[in-house]
């Protein structure tokens, strides 16, 4: 674990700095956007000149956002920077070539992140595993040390904790996130609108890729395992878009028998992303998914593994295989 600076010193450092990039993991959720825009509106109000940066566009589910509008991908331009701030990515490659290229220019970086694994790659770290979501500890320290906060500042920041705990219902879940939730709640947030646009506003595709799925999932160990292979023929079937699979593999731990559920999709290059989940603390998905180069938290974490799609399956699943049965 890297050694932590105080949350006082990211504050005189971002108060400081005039003109700042802020940035978080390629295929963005709802954690790095919210994260992302809850503190880049926040130190726009201070009158900071602050570029919200990502390697890949916000996804249609989560164009909501106030402010996401104004995130932009990297470009060629030096961005002659003050400071340079990466949120809820692991790893410092994990922000996109492009992006990463523009950041080392920087005299600043500061690293603000909740994984676990992450090395503290910044010259200034805060990893805060405890943390079930990046956009929790934004909040605490723009609570903590006085920054603005207004709706759109809390819209971003609810969003961005609620997905990262599943709508509060994994076990990373912690007492301090529900009082945050309530104070923002006492401040006016109108988190029911919020929960709707969600859980509740999903695209046409959505649904015919999890109809594919509810029909494709595949089981092991006795019903332990559930997993299933999202090909490039499906995605080009239902025109899928950035965001469509958001949530479905929540659906596979939805089934009462599962203790640990994977998603396997092809991508570009002859890889497949894994996505793996866990309904068993003593299950550790991600020593899993790191035998494969990945990793993440212990019961949510994610690898890329070279195709074909049911080769790289087979090999990952019978990895799984071996950490389930630890629970016999």
């Amino acid at each position: 674990m890297p050694t932590n600076c105080t949350t006082a010193e990211i504050s005189a450092d971002m108060r400081s700095a005039q003109r700042t990039a802020v940035v978080a993991h390629v295929r963005p959720d709802g954690d790095a956007i919210g994260s992302v825009m809850g503190l880049v509106l926040s130190l726009r109000a201070l009158g900071k000149d602050v570029i919200a940066m990502l390697e890949d566009l916000v996804p249609e589910n989560l164009a909501f956002l106030p402010g996401s509008e104004t995130i932009v991908q990297p470009g060629s331009e030096p961005l002659n920077l003050d400071l340079a701030i990466a949120l809820d990515t692991a790893t410092h490659e994990r922000v996109g070539d492009r992006t990463k290229a523009l950041l080392d220019a920087a005299p600043l970086l500061i690293d603000i992140d909740h994984h676990p694994a992450n090395p503290g790659y910044g010259a200034l770290n805060l990893i805060d595993a405890e943390s079930p979501a990046t956009g929790q500890i934004i909040y605490n320290i723009l609570s903590e040390h006085g920054f603005p906060m207004d709706d759109a500042i809390r819209q971003n920041l609810f969003v961005a904790i609620s997905t990262d705990t599943g709508s509060f219902q994994y076990s990373n879940t912690n007492a301090r996130t529900h009082v945050i939730v309530a104070e923002m709640m006492e401040a006016g947030l109108d988190t029911a609108r919020l929960a709707r646009l969600v859980y509740q506003s999903y695209p046409l595709r959505h649904l015919q890729l999890m109809g594919a799925m509810l029909n494709e999932m595949q089981f092991r160990e006795n019903g332990r395992i559930v997993s299933w292979q999202l090909t490039q023929k499906l995605m080009e079937e239902v025109q899928m878009r950035p965001g469509d699979t958001e949530g479905l593999i929540d659906t596979l731990r939805m089934i009462d028998s599962v203790v640990s559920c994977v998603i396997f999709e092809d991508i570009p290059g002859g890889k497949v992303r894994v996505s793996a989940r866990s309904k068993n603390e003593k299950v550790d998905v991600s020593s899993v998914c790191a035998q494969f180069g990945g990793g993440g938290h212990r019961m949510a974490a994610g690898a890329r593994l070279r195709g074909p799609i049911i080769e790289a399956a087979e090999n990952f699943l019978k990895a799984l295989e071996d950490e389930v049965r630890r629970l016999d």
